[in-house]
Order: structure tokens, then sequence, then C-alpha cells
């Protein structure tokens, strides 16, 4: 490999000169078939997406926003989708790619859609017709890597995707219960694209189309790729260990690296950067230069290490999440059996320009014919909705739009949102005038951001609203009040709801959006997540306290009042999460009851690759914290037999869950919460009858739902697609 290069300025995705196949037109659909392809003039493609998802065109759906992104680039895109993987042969049914292949799971990590939080295999697929299961192998985007190799092995292959960027170094597999390698090590692809991959997959196309080789593109910010050297000019920081991590001279030969060193010299490079000798006698004269971030790469702890090592692994992925901003994110290393796993800084996010320019591609908004109308449930959901940002800065340790997304908004500006319901009114079959959702990530991040681009570029901290919203943060909501009263002002539409997850911590911080928000925009229900009640869970999952639950309780209530509606919260919470007791599920089963609340559906944690929590949960000890073999350690639900009481407290109401639920408390000491009183939390006796508790079905009409809560509050909390460890 050739010598790595510093990464440059971002080109705006606009500004690149176009292919010269543009003069193929625009397709309607991009081909599933040579004979899609015939009809459109070409003999072959520039670019073929493999993907694990039904081919829906529609910018909620990654291969659609690639594909067209691409193909305005002037490339001739085709899309395999959900193929047979039992052989290489549906992978060459569009023949062979001129530049390259762009391969992904999809929309979801394929083992999150594949299984439950309890191991057990899903029978269906939000993203296949028919909604049935079994259309994609585990490990979707391994697989069709391999595949795509054996089909055509000197075409180059691109890695991307929720289920890369998840998986880009080693990895905790929770459906495997042991640390992985990297996906690109077992793959068998030539490059990785992690995060949001509009730029870096524009810039590599364009590149390799003007006769790049592959090996030799190693500046795209948010790529991975494999080496076997450290480049010439790079200084490295060698943080293998979590007892005296520090900075590395800068080695005399640059085709060394640490690894090569035998202990006693990367003890004595330690040493010195810390001001002391091998023996610790100070060096009074030291002085170390300051490093160009730029050319500086951070060596993580060997695959072997992490995964033989558990403060080890913590030590990497609190590592790895401090190099999460793109303004001073400083490029990662990881040897994987004696090669070097290189990861380029973050991709800078994209303007709202450029934002514009991806979301206003001409998409058809509806599944490929060849499905025959065949009903897809993840378009189903959102097929009336307008994602209007990326990004959450919001940092929950369970949730993987760090790792994918960043935390730094990506707006649209609102004339590009408004063309987009206007194009759902006039283009897509069924719509009745109501838009169900103008969202994101969160709902209420739009145009958010720190008060300095400055401070923003050079900020570490993980979570912008944790433990408390930072100074810094403008937390006006104005641009998103305006965006909500013009949608609905829009001719032919009659309602804008609300239905992406909302940030209450931050949507107080403006009262006038709260009673925007719930005087136009709530269809009777308003999802919100509080996860827990106890500090204990809350602080591993960097959550707010109740307290700020129960300030917009009375914010929304108040503002639903003075609008003469009755319309009603739904929290969510999380059973099992590291850092939660059996107190820590009781004592919220019993704030559930005190507040009426019978959750229906209920989700346990659900440990996705390279999260936050996954550490804790994998090792037991807490990455937001410096990480050593003394530091505290975090308490991890393993045992499925306690996994299934921390949700049996959850469902407290029903019949089913007593009997754990008695000999629990009994244990526990806490028999006196077992009885007919109000202060106590289940009854002493079986129902005759009925033993499992029958969940009240939800109607359309406000009317239905008024008349069931008169006998007593219900709260139908619904989980949805996706699981939202990857929301």
């Amino acid at each position: 490999m050739s010598a790595i290069t510093v990464p440059q300025a971002a080109t705006a995705l606009y500004n690149y000169p176009k292919y010269w196949a543009e003069c193929y037109g625009i397709a309607e659909f991009l081909p599933l078939s040579r004979a899609e392809m015939e009809t459109l003039g070409w003999d072959t493609c520039d670019i073929i997406l493999v993907t694990g998802d039904a081919y829906v065109d529609q910018p909620s759906f990654g291969m659609a926003v690639i594909g067209r992104l691409l193909e305005a680039q002037g490339f001739r895109v085709g899309i395999i989708a959900q193929p047979d993987w039992h052989s290489s042969e549906p992978f060459a049914v569009l023949g062979r790619p001129n530049l390259f292949f762009g391969v992904t799971a999809g929309n979801m990590d394929s083992m999150i859609n594949r299984y439950t939080a309890d191991r057990k295999a899903r029978s269906d697929d939000a993203y296949t017709p028919g909604g049935q299961g079994g259309a994609r192998p585990d490990r979707c985007s391994l697989v069709y890597s391999q595949r795509c190799r054996e089909a055509y092995p000197d075409v180059p292959i691109l890695l991307g995707g929720i289920e890369a960027s998840l998986r880009r170094i080693a990895h905790y597999d929770y459906w495997q219960d042991s640390v992985r390698r990297s996906i690109l090590c077992d793959a068998q692809a030539d490059i990785l694209l992690y995060g949001n991959a509009e730029r870096a997959i524009a810039e590599i196309a364009h590149r390799l189309a003007l006769g790049e080789t592959l090996d030799s593109i190693t500046d795209v910010r948010g790529t991975a790729f494999i080496r076997s050297d450290t480049p010439e000019g790079f200084s490295e920081i060698d943080s293998t260990r979590i007892d005296r991590p520090g900075r590395i001279d800068k080695i005399v030969n640059p085709y060394i690296n640490t690894q090569a060193m035998d202990e006693c010299e990367v003890q004595r490079r330690n040493a010195q950067q810390f001001g002391v000798d091998e023996t610790g006698a100070p060096l009074v004269e030291l002085k170390v230069p300051r490093l160009n971030r730029k050319q500086t790469v951070i060596r993580l702890p060997s695959f072997e290490k992490v995964r033989n090592d558990k403060a080890l692994y913590a030590h990497a992925n609190r590592v790895l999440h401090l190099e999460t901003n793109p303004g001073n994110a400083r490029a990662l290393v990881q040897t994987h059996a004696g090669r070097d796993l290189w990861l380029n800084p973050p991709p800078v996010p994209l303007t709202t320009e450029e934002m514009d320019y991806v979301f206003d591609k001409p998409y058809a908004r509806v599944p490929h014919p060849a499905y025959n109308h065949e009903k897809i449930p993840a378009y189903e959901m959102i097929r009336f909705s307008v994602n209007i940002m990326r990004g959450c800065f919001g940092g929950c340790t369970f949730c993987s739009i760090t790792e994918h997304e960043g935390r730094i908004i990506q707006n649209r500006s609102q004339a590009s949102i408004l063309n987009e319901v206007e194009q759902i009114r006039d283009k897509v079959p069924g719509f009745t005038g109501v838009i169900s959702d103008l969202g994101g990530p969160t709902a209420n991040m739009y145009r958010i951001a720190c008060k300095s681009r400055a401070i923003e570029a050079a900020c570490r901290r993980p979570s912008c609203v944790y433990p408390g919203i930072c100074s810094n943060l403008n937390t006006s909501h104005s641009a998103l009040t305006r965006l909500y009263r013009a949608a609905r002002k829009l001719p032919g539409v009659k309602k804008v709801l609300i239905a992406s997850g909302l940030r209450y911590d931050l949507a107080v911080e403006d009262p006038e959006y709260v009673q925007e928000l719930v005087t136009h925009h709530v269809g009777g229900y308003l999802k919100i997540a509080p996860e827990h009640t106890e500090d204990g869970p809350l602080s591993k999952m960097m959550k707010p306290g109740i307290g700020s639950y129960d300030k917009f309780k009375q914010l929304f209530e108040q503002y639903s009042k003075e609008a003469g509606k009755e319309q009603y919260l739904i929290p969510y919470f999380i059973a099992a999460h590291p850092g939660s007791t059996d107190e820590d599920m009781l004592n919220l089963a019993l704030w559930l009851k005190k507040n009426g609340f019978r959750a229906d559906q209920v989700q346990a944690f659900y440990p996705s690759p390279m999260a936050t929590a996954t550490a804790m949960y994998q090792t037991g000890k807490n990455p937001l914290k410096k990480v050593t073999y003394k530091s505290a350690g975090v308490a991890a639900v393993k045992d499925p037999e306690q996994r299934k009481l921390h949700k049996a407290f959850l469902r407290y109401h029903d019949p089913a869950n007593w009997p754990l639920l008695r000999a629990a408390l009994q244990k526990m000491g806490r028999g006196d919460l077992i009885g007919d009183g109000q202060h106590q939390l289940i009854p002493k006796e079986q129902p005759h009858t009925q033993t499992t508790y029958q969940a009240p079905r939800r109607k359309n009409t406000q009317a239905a739902h008024q008349r069931r809560t008169r006998k007593g509050k219900v709260l139908t909390q619904h989980t949805g697609l996706p699981p939202r460890t990857t929301r």
C-alpha cells in the first residue's frame, strides 16, 4: 500500500464534474434486472449496490439515497436487493460493475433485525415484501461481500451502512457472546465506509473513475482499511495499555510501528511523555511538542488484547467515543493478527445545501414495481413521514446514533422539507392529508447547535445535555416552530404529526415550542423516553432524572387543557440496562403503579455492537469514566431469569408475571408489597379465570381512547421499528 496522505477538506457533493454516463439521464427506478438496464440503454452498470433490504425508492432507505446520489454524479447504478446468498450467481445478475460493488446490510444491523433481545429468531422482517423473515443471512453485509468477491474477484468492494459502522473495529457480539474482529477483516472487502457515507462514496467513485486504484485512496474521511505499516509523517499516541497511556515520540523509521518495539522501548517512550525516566525519576527539562492532530494516530489495544482483557476492551471503547467529533478527532489504528486496521477521522457533516441536494433527488417514493404492490411494513410506517435532520447530541449510551450519524446536527432547509411534503401529497398513493412525522433521530433537535463553532470543534463531551444542558448549547426551538406552522398551512395538508422520539429535557427550555407541539401536532399520544426513574441506571444511560419528565408532563397537560384536548404521554422504559438492580426495577414498577401506567410492550436492553452500554454489559466497566483494572464495576444483567424478572417488573399488572414477582419480592424482603392495598404492587392470589393480561386494543379515534380511559389510565407502549438501540 502506498503512503497514506492527510485527509483533505471536503468537496461539496454538488461540485463534482459529472461522469460521462450522465447522458443516459435519470431512471424512474434504479434497475434490479438486466431487462431494466436494457430499457435504459445500458450495457453495463458503473456501480452495483447490494442491500439486505427490499428496494424502496424513498429517502428513508439507505440504498435509495446512495443510489440516487451516485446517479446524480453521472454514474449508472444498479441494485441487487435481498439476493439469495447461498451461491454467487445472484450477485452476477447485473453483470460486472465497471467501478465497484457497494455492499450494505440495509437500514438495520442484520443481527438486530433477525433476533430479539432474548436471542430468539424473529419470524418477520419489516424490510421485506410481505414482512416475511429469512430473506437475509446473519451478518448480512459480511456474507454479501464474500459472494461479490466470488462472482467477480477483481472488482473493488466498498462496505457501508449501519452494520459496517457498528462493527468497524473489534466489537462485542451479543449473539456469540464474544469479541469479533472488525467486519472488514472477515468480509473480504477492500474498504469500509462508516457513518453517513455520501461524501466518502462520491469522492471514491470519482477517483476510481479517473483511474486511481482503491489501495491508493487512503485520505478519505469516514473510511477504514487494512495496512501493514505506520505511514510516513505520522506520530503515534500509544493507548494500548491502561496503566500509563501517553504520547509516543516521532518514530525514527516511519515504517516501524510501536507493535514492532520491545516492551522496554515502549515503556521508555511512555515514561518520557509523563516527564519521568524509566525508573520514575523526573525529567525536569523535558518539553513535549504539540502533535499535529491531522497527522496523529492513536493506537488502540489489539483485537487479540481486547478479546481477552475486558478492561482493555472498555478502554478502547472509551477512546473511540472520545474521537467522534469531526472537528478534533484523530485517526485510530488497531492491530488484527499482525495487520493494522486504520480508521480515518469521521466524515465532515453535510451542510444544509448538501442535505437539500441529497433529499431533493427524483425519488419515486414507492417500492420498486417488481414487488407487485406487496406491502413492505417498514415503508408503510414511514411513507408519509419526512426526515428533517440527522444526528443526535444526546449521547444515550444504549443508542447507536453517535457511532453512525454523529452528534452534530445536519439540517435540511425549510424549503426542502416543505417541498418533500408536497411531493408526498402529490405522488404517494393513499395520502389522506396527514403527515405522520416531521422528525429524525430526535424530533426536536432541528437547527439546535453549539453557540460557538470554535467550541463545538474542540469539544470532546459525549453529550450536550448530560448531566445537564451545556451552557454553550443554543436551545431555541424557533426554527422548528416556524417549520411546523409552515407545514400545516400547505394546501392539501390536514394534519402534521410528530412521531419521532422527543428529547423532553431540551423541549422544556422552550415552552413556546411545547405549546405549539401539544396544540397542533399530537394525535392523542406523544412518545417520550425517560427510560428509568432511578439514578443508578440513568447515570449509565446518560439520561436526565425523572424530574425533567415531571416538568415536561406539567407543560404537556397544561397546554393540552388550554387547547381543549385529551392527550396522553407514552413513556418508554428499558428493562435490564447495565447499572439496573432488582431494587431499581422494583422502584420503577412502584412509580408506574403510582402514576397509573400499564406498559403493554416493554423492551429489554439490547447490546448493539460498539455502543457504550454494550461495553458496560460485556466488561462490567464504565467507559464514561477513566478505565483502570481497579475502577468501580457496573452491574450487568446477563442471567436470563434476572432479565425476565426485570421485564416482569415493568409489566407488574400482568397476572402471568405475578408468581415470579411474588417470589422475587419475598426474596428481597419486600413481602409487604404483596396484597390488595393501593400501596401494594401485586395481589396475593392468582385470578381464577383470566391468567394472562389482555392488552387493550388501540383504536384510531380519540373518543374510543376516552371510553377506555374513563375506567382508569391505560398506557400502551409500542417498541416499533427498528428497536431503539439503533434509532
